[in-house]
């Protein structure tokens, strides 16, 4: 009665403790996660900048914070975050180990999403479109495809709309709307006058027309702009209100409408250009704003105002040229060359659509580098992705095994304490059950010969596989481990059995004769005879048996010069005894192989089939012959036992 007692008392302590330690983990996280919610909360002002950062790298060097997946990938961000002004490069490294620890595991999509997008806004900066709608369209994917993701609405939105706008670049239209139309659907949850507001409107406007979707929705979202510039004047830029009635009275040809806004825009434009005359931003707007205007006063047939907005475009060009961009370029020489072809000047006509050709050349040519460029960078970057996956799981498989590791002192008495029952009760026992224990150890050993071998057996076969992928031979590597899955299936399913119906070991042998001659590139073939009987299923013998002998045969009686090379396995059945013979067609007498070799797998077989006949009490045994073309003659005679052999 004491070890009952004595089992239960540790059982219950074990659990004490554990609950114990569990509650002052999750207490001692949660403190830390409140925290984190404060300074996380703080904004980053020039005054307060270096304090919040310092903060977080405080965080960034605790041993608590760096034991937990999420708390570690949260400061990793948010340093990431505060660096991408400060110092890109920083920003980046930050972000790539948050991604590292967060990338593979389905959990943690909120602070996953952050990264992407933040990865997005990096690659973006450096004018790296690909990779930064690569970014952006992960983060915008969780966002759509997971309602429950711990996202505030405005970081979805933000997300979505930086996802959108990135594939409308790329010409990625349906996709760009799809996201579009999901941070519409969002904007009731954000604060009435909030820049993305507008912004999603603008950005739905500006891509109906750009992809020619369809624009019965456009009046209404035009009405909702006006609706936020009259409610909210001071905080929403009029250039973006401007922008879209442009595009809406264009597709109308409302040429006055048009000119109305445009030069609404011109006086906005100017403006910033004189405050800020070295940003591209406001050099290029202004351009294409006087561009613009020279366009449609052309359409209208005003060339005189059309030639004072000539004269102001070409001195800005010469002024700030450098800092335009080729569709700036290409869309003023259009407009110059048809304003003079509107005025009958052929010739400076003919010169300016000449030189919007050039442009047009010169910039394909350094948008193709550069997405050659991108696209080689992005496979690495999915390659490196892939890399980082698969070493998460080792990584993710080591934690969990040394977490388990952790309990290994305090159970294994208790492992002990059932060892000892188990063992006073067979003990108890033994006298009344020796024979029986006799014959269940002689199994036992059978076991155990087996589970030698099996290991052997995959070890090789995996060997193979190494040999495909190191080769880069892809096709047959996947060939090769479709083949393999099923054998190792079968083979798994039949190792729970102690005995097996002979079909399903020719089944098995067959399939194992199959991979090899993949392993080999079909240097040899093979046939297998058995007996066909209704009774067949009647003759039971141990699993993988008869495989090391047909494996033996393969590395040591193949020519692997000679496509002539063969394997033939028969068959046969003579009252209580199975006699399979496995004949080869012999190695040439130039390799010099050693004739008396036998694999680690073949003493065991010889064993298991010494002890097969041990327990059925019937002769067993292995006989060895050469044969007249060289080859060699392997037959295995295998007892059945009465019961389970055929009347």
């Amino acid at each position: 009665m004491k070890l009952p007692i004595l089992f239960l008392f540790l059982s219950l302590l074990l659990a004490y403790a554990c609950k114990h330690d569990n509650g002052t983990k999750a207490d001692q996280l949660k403190k830390y996660q409140e925290a984190f919610a404060v300074l996380s909360d703080k904004q980053a002002t020039p005054a307060s900048s270096d304090s919040i950062i310092n903060a977080w790298k405080r965080y960034n060097a605790d041993p608590i914070v760096l034991a937990d997946t999420d708390l570690n990938a949260r400061t990793k961000y948010s340093l990431g975050k505060l660096y991408a002004r400060k110092n890109p490069d920083s920003s980046k490294v930050y972000l790539q180990q948050a991604l590292e620890l967060v990338d593979v595991n389905k959990r943690y999509l909120d602070i996953k999403a952050r990264v992407y997008n933040g990865m997005g806004n990096l690659a973006n900066e450096e004018a790296l479109e690909h990779q930064a709608n690569y970014y952006y369209n992960k983060a915008a994917i969780i966002v759509l495809t997971d309602s429950t993701v711990k996202l505030k609405p405005a970081a979805k939105v933000i997300m979505l709309l930086s996802a959108a706008q990135s594939n409308k670049s790329l010409q990625q239209y349906s996709l760009a709307y799809k996201m579009n139309i999901a941070a519409l659907q969002l904007m009731p949850q954000l604060p009435p006058n909030a820049p993305n507001q507008q912004r999603v409107l603008t950005q739905l406007i500006s891509l109906v027309y750009t992809a020619s979707l369809p624009k019965d929705d456009v009046a209404f979202y035009i009405k909702r702009l006006e609706k936020l510039h009259l409610t909210y004047p001071d905080d929403f830029n009029p250039r973006y209100l401007h922008d879209s009635k442009l595009l809406y009275f264009d597709n109308l040809n409302q040429v006055d409408s048009v000119l109305k806004y445009s030069l609404l825009n011109a006086k906005i434009d100017e403006e910033l250009y004189e405050e800020m005359p070295l940003l591209p931003t406001t050099t290029g707007n202004l351009y294409t704003t006087y561009t613009n205007i020279l366009a449609n006063y052309t359409k209208q047939k005003d060339y005189r105002n059309a030639k004072v907005f000539l004269t102001k475009a070409d001195e800005l060009l010469n002024k700030s040229g450098k800092l335009l961009e080729y569709e700036d370029l290409i869309r003023g020489g259009e407009a110059r060359s048809n304003y003079y072809a509107a005025v009958g000047d052929k010739n400076k006509a003919l010169k300016a659509a000449n030189d919007v050709n050039q442009l047009q050349k010169e910039n394909y040519e350094v948008e193709n580098t550069q997405a050659v460029a991108e696209m080689g960078a992005l496979y690495q970057i999915q390659a490196k992705d892939n890399s980082i996956e698969r070493l998460n799981e080792d990584i993710k498989l080591n934690t969990l095994k040394l977490e388990r590791n952790k309990l290994t002192l305090v159970i294994t008495a208790l492992i002990i304490l059932i060892l000892l029952i188990v063992i006073f009760l067979f003990y108890s026992i033994y006298k009344q059950r020796k024979l029986k224990q006799e014959k269940e150890n002689v199994q036992l050993q059978q076991q155990l010969l087996r589970t030698q071998m099996e290991p052997h057996f995959i070890f090789n076969t995996l060997s193979a596989l190494q040999s495909f992928i190191r080769l880069d031979e892809k096709d047959e590597a996947i060939k090769y481990l479709n083949q393999f899955s099923r054998l190792l299936r079968s083979s798994l399913e039949l190792s729970r059995e102690k005995l097996v119906p002979l079909p399903q070991e020719i089944e098995t042998l067959e399939n194992y004769l199959s991979l090899q001659q993949m392993r080999y590139n079909n240097i040899f073939r093979f046939s297998i005879d058995a007996p066909f009987t209704d009774d067949l299923d009647m003759v039971m013998l141990p699993p993988m048996l008869i495989q090391p002998f047909v494996e033996n045969s393969i590395l040591h009686g193949i020519n692997l010069n000679d496509k002539q090379s063969f394997i033939e396995v028969n068959f046969t059945l003579h009252g209580k005894m199975l006699t399979v013979t496995i004949i080869d067609s012999g190695k040439a007498i130039s390799e010099k192989k050693p004739q008396n070799h036998q694999s680690l797998s073949g003493i065991i077989s010889k064993e298991r089939l010494q002890l097969l006949g041990k327990e059925r009490n019937q002769t067993a045994g292995i006989t060895q012959s050469k044969e007249a073309g060289g080859g060699t003659k392997v037959t295995l005679n295998i007892p059945v036992s009465p019961n389970e052999g055929i009347a």
